[in-house]
């Protein structure tokens, strides 16, 4: 939802004046604009056209669509649903791991452990699914 919500956003500033509402929003956060993060954020700004808005709030929409489907299948129990998440999840696991190599703090610990986690969680149930069905297969066998 919040990436809609921040799609949806973006798409607020079509025709506006981009780069002054990004000052604002530095200044709100009492953020240095000559530091280095909050430059390449002010510059970006004056350089983003209103077709990136509009491209960028699509890739959101998208995602999000993507994410609603996987959750859906996942809430009715689809074996799709659940190779869909083990492979969205899993492909972030490395990328985490390098994170977690280069600065080790809990937040990073901690998403890379849930990441595992909900992985692990979903192979698990990939791999119960398949082991009752062949129980199922034998039991109608066995009749």
């Amino acid at each position: 939802m919040l990436v809609l919500l921040a799609g949806f956003e973006l798409l607020t500033f079509i025709h506006k004046d981009l780069h002054m509402a990004a000052v604002r929003l530095v200044e709100h956060l009492h953020l240095n604009p000559a530091r280095h993060y909050p430059r390449i954020f002010l510059d970006l700004t004056e350089r983003i056209t209103d077709g990136q808005l509009w491209s960028l709030a699509s890739a959101a929409l998208l995602y999000c669509i993507v994410r609603f489907v996987e959750a859906s299948g996942l809430w009715m129990g689809r074996k799709w649903a659940k190779w869909f998440g083990v492979l969205s999840g899993g492909m972030y696991i490395p990328v985490e791991l390098v994170e977690v190599i280069h600065v080790r703090n809990w937040p990073r610990v901690s998403v890379l452990a849930v990441n595992i986690g909900v992985v692990a969680y979903l192979l698990y149930s990939l791999k119960k699914h398949e082991e009752n069905n062949l129980q199922r297969d034998q039991h109608r066998e066995d009749l």
